[in-house]
């Protein structure tokens, strides 16, 4: 557990330098447009559909080896995205390598968390967890802004230091006891005990590639603000998860999965309104702020996500199925997710950018009345 809290902590650190800084190195590198910024989602989404793939060639590892060499995926790849990027296409091969690594981890990540737990605090137990990856997101967050603001610190400099917290997170993965490796028969199993998980992946999956893509190219594009702003937010955000994650993973607990994932639906119908259309009512200054909150919330939204991992976990046939399943599901979120970015793009191009958080508000309300049909034997 030691070794897992402190892998969790580094890992926030590591992955807050990337979301500070990627759609940032994008724009002053390459001056991709925006429909450029939709389609580059197929590559670095690809990954997320493939999972199950990859996941089912180290089918003899086990889980933890698994998560120790996503994560030095995760570092070579950030590596060479800012070393040994001649040209937008080289850049994507990289790009795709790190995306491999994210994508492997994110289903481990809970599924080794989850095993880490006493029985009847999961949920408790991921909100631990999302809160130390809080912290150290924090932590990467400020540095970060420090670095860009005062100390004339660029890209390279960041991705070095991403480099050295993935492999390190690598190392303390690794030194953890090797579990048994599920067979590879199993990994491509679709049962129809977990449909409405797969249909909740599938939404979570549109939802949120909607703001992993969209919501930092209009702070980048539209509103024009610099790396340190975009470090900041996500810094504001952290703090604010130290003490939100945990409560969340305890009303898990308490009032169950369907009463936090249709609260999460709901707000998000408001926060994708407000993104995509303050513009329209308020003046800039006014509207930037808004979309600022909104990112922030969303940031705090998407932890909700616990709630679609321990659901499974109670509803599970056999317990080797929560892993294996939680990578489908990983699996068949990108299928949409890579569809709704690309589609997003030819949005924002045609009719902008308020339309494609238009398209995200419908995809909650969807979720809000699908989250509903949750049954467990906890919260009927």
């Amino acid at each position: 557990m030691r070794l897992f809290l402190a892998a969790s902590f580094i890992f926030g650190f590591s992955q807050s330098i990337v979301d500070s800084t990627l759609n940032n190195f994008l724009h002053e590198t390459f001056a991709i447009s925006d429909l450029q910024r939709g389609l580059l989602e197929i590559p670095r989404e690809m990954p997320g559909l493939l999972v199950i793939f990859v996941s089912a060639m180290l089918f003899f590892s086990g889980s933890r080896r698994q998560a120790a060499m996503a994560n030095m995926l995760c570092a070579f790849g950030i590596l060479f995205i800012g070393f040994y990027s001649p040209g937008f296409s080289v850049m994507l091969i990289w790009l795709l390598i790190f995306s491999i690594g994210q994508h492997l981890f994110l289903p481990l990540n809970q599924s080794i968390g989850m095993e880490l737990a006493v029985k009847g605090e999961t949920g408790k137990r991921l909100g631990q967890l999302s809160a130390v990856a809080n912290v150290s997101m924090i932590i990467g967050s400020f540095f970060i802004f420090l670095g860009f603001k005062y100390f004339n610190m660029d890209f390279k400099t960041s991705y070095v230091a991403a480099f050295a917290g993935f492999a390190a997170v690598a190392f303390l993965i690794f030194l953890m006891k090797k579990d048994e490796p599920v067979p590879i028969r199993t990994k491509f199993q679709l049962r129809k005990e977990y449909k409405l998980y797969y249909w909740l992946s599938i939404l979570y999956g549109t939802r949120k590639q909607i703001f992993l893509t969209f919501a930092p190219w209009v702070l980048v594009t539209v509103f024009q603000q610099k790396t340190q702003v975009l470090a900041t937010l996500l810094t504001i955000g952290g703090v604010i998860g130290i003490f939100f994650k945990p409560m969340l993973g305890k009303a898990i607990d308490k009032l169950g999965e369907r009463f936090v994932l249709t609260s999460e639906a709901a707000i998000l119908i408001f926060v994708c309104l407000c993104y995509g259309f303050s513009r329209d009512v308020f003046s800039q200054t006014t509207a930037m702020y808004i979309a600022f909150a909104c990112y922030i919330a969303d940031q705090l939204l998407i932890s909700a996500g616990m709630a679609r991992a321990t659901y499974l976990q109670k509803i599970a046939v056999r317990p080797e199925d929560v892993s294996q399943t939680l990578t489908m599901g990983v699996s068949i979120d990108h299928i949409f997710s890579i569809g709704i970015a690309v589609f997003g793009g030819f949005v924002w191009l045609k009719w902008g950018y308020q339309y494609v958080f238009l398209i995200g508000a419908i995809i909650a309300v969807i979720n809000f009345f699908s989250a509903l049909q949750i049954k467990t034997n906890a919260h009927k």
